[in-house]
């Protein structure tokens, strides 16, 4: 961590505070976490920025960016919150970064606030193939482009064109997806990069055949995942360099299914998927993961990799 980022003292929440005066974003101190991510899980932060403004998110980050831990959070779909306060600054984009349009050339333009399901509608409605698997990807295009989401042969990259994002300090930049190393679940951009919008490249398809598609990989996600209840989606990534087997086959495999610390359990459906199935804490959920980890290095030799954030 940069030497110049400490811990939030009173004299500069009061800073903060002082300039929640100057924007019309909202700021909040001690926000609480747990209703932001779908465990359910977390404490607070000492500051929640919701901005509602280019303006103001460079505003900010030109004041406080340089000095202070900060964290993005989209929906909060791949993301384990400790239950201890978060001693930074917590920033989630507001409405006006959820916008989508459609250019010439078959170029979707969405902030980084959509989510992927509202971008799959969108291209169905406009005829356009290619964004299909979004569909079933929970989260924001923002937690796509940071970990090139994908799913069912298909990926973020395959369709992007540009990135506009901005750095702690405010600048804005536009990145060509062609300047990005994309690789599975990754890439090689800064983690300090904020991502504002991505425009991506569509082709034109008939629209009853792109509806096809998406009832069909949404009906082999709900056959095969959790769905409507507390969960975070993929705890760790496939071991692509390391076997052929599914990450969720290697825990079938090492860890009995009905192994749970409190609350924290194993998903019946899909091993991959770890469900808060009441009051979890964080050290519940941190528990399991650690023991699922463990046990399937031990079984296999494989060390897995989250593919899941944690947050402390």
């Amino acid at each position: 961590m940069d030497e110049r980022i400490t811990k939030i003292n009173i004299m500069e929440i009061n800073e903060i505070k002082n300039f929640s005066n100057e924007i019309v974003s909202k700021i909040y101190i001690d926000y609480d976490l747990k209703k932001s991510n779908w465990f359910n899980i977390g404490g607070k932060t000492r500051v929640f920025f919701k901005p509602e403004s280019l303006s103001d998110l460079v505003l900010f980050l030109k004041k406080f960016g340089a000095k202070q831990k900060i964290f993005i959070l989209g929906a909060g779909s791949n993301i384990l919150i400790s239950d201890n306060i978060y001693d930074g600054v917590i920033i989630k984009l507001g409405k006006n970064f959820s916008n989508i349009s459609l250019l010439t050339n078959n170029i979707i333009v969405a902030g980084s606030a959509s989510t992927d399901k509202k971008i799959s509608e969108f291209a169905l409605d406009n005829e356009l193939g290619g964004f299909e698997f979004l569909t079933c990807i929970p989260g924001t295009i923002g937690g796509g482009l940071r970990m090139n989401a994908g799913c069912f042969n298909s990926e973020i990259k395959d369709i992007l064109v540009s990135v506009q994002a901005i750095d702690r300090l405010g600048k804005v930049i536009t990145i060509p997806a062609n300047k990005i190393l994309f690789k599975y679940r990754n890439n090689n951009l800064p983690e300090d990069l904020i991502f504002l919008s991505a425009s991506f490249k569509g082709e034109k398809k008939d629209k009853e055949m792109i509806e096809k598609k998406m009832k069909e990989l949404k009906k082999t996600k709900d056959y095969s995942q959790p769905t409507k209840i507390k969960t975070s989606g993929s705890t760790f990534k496939n071991p692509i360099e390391q076997t052929d087997k599914k990450v969720w086959e290697l825990i079938r495999d090492s860890v009995p299914l009905d192994t749970s610390f409190g609350d924290a359990h194993i998903s019946e459906i899909h091993a991959n998927f770890f469900v808060n199935k009441n009051n979890a804490s964080f050290n519940d959920m941190k528990k399991l993961i650690d023991f699922v980890s463990k046990s399937v290095e031990k079984k296999t030799g494989i060390k897995l990799e989250k593919e899941i954030k944690i947050l402390e």
